[in-house]
């Protein structure tokens, strides 16, 4: 069976991504396609690569975390246009344990964390990571409560399957080139 990491792509203190990341693991569990784990980076302590110090134990188990996996789910919040700086420090920590895995986007923001999305998708290529167009969009406006509690709109859910319906294919399709 494949498995299929729920990445949650920030660290900053009162974060919404574990709030997300959950809802999307359960949509995902109903399917049965797939082994679905959530990934929280922060657990990791990934010091800024090329920096000294850090925990050495938790880039080697961020390296196999991410070898395990047959493809992703990347909650991602919208910063300044982009993606989280703890965000692109796990990407970049890594090359080969990424290559030839699909991936989808679940992000969120002012405008459905659209912009940092595209600046995802970017990355994501360089790595040799397949995303797919299915990129369910959450604004903090209509799918959060104050902008602190996570309360999607129905139709989010049918966007989430639509994606994951893209990955598995995608990441059984991979799987056979590794």
């Amino acid at each position: 069976m494949l498995k299929i990491g729920i990445i949650l792509g920030s660290t900053r203190e009162g974060r919404l991504s574990p709030q997300v990341g959950q809802w999307v693991k359960e949509i995902a569990e109903k399917r049965r396609d797939a082994e679905y784990e959530i990934i929280d980076i922060a657990e990791f302590k990934l010091p800024l690569l090329g920096e000294p110090g850090g925990d050495a134990s938790g880039a080697t188990a961020w390296s196999q975390m991410v070898a395990a996996c047959d493809g992703f789910v990347f909650i991602v919040q919208e910063y300044n246009h982009s993606i989280s700086g703890a965000l692109k420090n796990a990407l970049d920590y890594l090359r080969q344990e990424w290559n030839n895995k699909a991936a989808g986007i679940v992000s969120y923001g002012s405008v459905g964390g659209a912009r940092a999305a595209e600046h995802l998708r970017g990355i994501l290529g360089e790595l040799l990571v397949a995303d797919v167009r299915v990129h369910p969009a959450l604004s903090l406006f209509t799918d959060f409560e104050n902008g602190t509690v996570f309360k999607p709109k129905e139709v989010q859910a049918d966007s989430v399957n639509q994606m994951l319906d893209q990955v598995i294919p995608w990441a059984n399709a991979l799987k056979t080139i590794r």
